[in-house]
């Protein structure tokens, strides 16, 4: 019986310890200042490969957001919104979906 407690303790230990290290590498991938200057900076941008490795605090820049997702307005499928193409203000994923939005009939035609 105090070997099962043990091991409920300990694995409630290691969640918690986890978590801990979750939310540093957060905090470190978010840029937030840390204790040492700039050599710390550069010691932290070699071990995440960020940086070039020569300390320099300009050769940093914000991590690149990945391009929103669209949904095309004729099918749904949803593409990234750099390769959509703009119709009439709708979005589509391809250019048969723009061309066939274009030719149907809209308004009073419609009927």
């Amino acid at each position: 019986m105090r070997n099962f407690f043990f091991l409920i303790v300990l694995f409630f230990l290691c969640q918690w310890l986890l978590k801990k290290l979750r939310r540093a590498n957060e905090r470190a991938q978010q840029g937030e200042a840390q204790p040492g200057g700039a050599t710390a900076g550069g010691a932290q941008r070699a071990r995440n490969g960020n940086g070039n490795g020569n300390g320099n605090g300009a050769a940093t820049s914000a991590p690149q957001l990945a391009d929103p997702l669209i949904r095309c307005a004729q099918c749904g499928v949803h593409t990234p919104r750099s390769e959509s193409i703009v119709v009439a203000g709708e979005r589509f994923c391809c250019a048969d979906h723009a061309r066939h939005f274009a030719a149907r009939p809209t308004g009073r035609d419609a009927r």
